[in-house]
């Protein structure tokens, strides 16, 4: 079976931190390949500021010169509310004989039953919870397995040294004039500035 990884958000903008958790996965998993998936109109978000056609080119920009990722606009081309169980459905109809990885910060997963129907979610791929900067590992690692036992779903913690960037603190520096430089692949951050956005 083909093993794909699944990088699910709203990429506004995508950085350089998005980027070492998906090749981090791609090799200690061994996926095939990683789907990028940013987000149309998600349920949870607020605030989004970029429009989601900037964000999905960002994410290409960002994603052109590793060949193990791909880019999905199957979020994006929808108008309603998209909700990841919707978005998995869909995968599973356009790729045959693959087992799916999704990929999201621990502070998703440990707010995984509060997702639209995580147990039917839990069926259709494996998750693989990311550490963030300063989470409490063993915390963290007790609330996972109390929602996979409640679950009965596969949940993995990865860790990885994570670099401390958020796409709020770059739309911040992009507000005020402050160079992003080295935050982000050099192209997000030319299509930033040349498209005016975050201003």
């Amino acid at each position: 079976m083909k093993r794909v990884g699944i990088m699910g958000g709203t990429f506004d903008p995508i950085h350089l931190g998005h980027l070492v958790v998906a090749n981090e996965a791609l090799n200690i998993y061994k996926l095939d390949e990683i789907i990028f998936v940013p987000a149309g109109n998600p349920p949870h978000k607020i605030g989004i500021i970029a429009d989601c056609n900037d964000r999905y080119l960002m994410t290409v920009l960002a994603t052109m010169s590793n060949d193990k990722f791909i880019v999905s606009d199957i979020e994006i081309r929808k108008t309603d509310k998209s909700y990841s169980l919707d978005t998995l459905k869909e995968l599973h109809r356009i790729y045959s004989d693959t087992e799916f990885y999704f990929i999201t910060g621990t502070d998703a997963v440990t707010d995984l039953p509060n997702w639209h129907e995580p147990r039917e979610l839990l069926k259709l791929c494996k998750f693989i919870a990311v550490s963030r900067p300063g989470m409490d590992k063993e915390s963290v690692e007790l609330k996972i397995e109390e929602i996979r036992k409640d679950l009965n779903g596969y949940i993995d913690l990865l860790q990885i040294p994570m670099l401390q960037i958020s796409s709020t603190e770059i739309r911040e520096r992009f507000k005020k004039g402050i160079s992003a430089k080295y935050l982000l692949p050099e192209s997000v951050e030319q299509y930033i500035t040349k498209n005016n956005l975050y201003r």
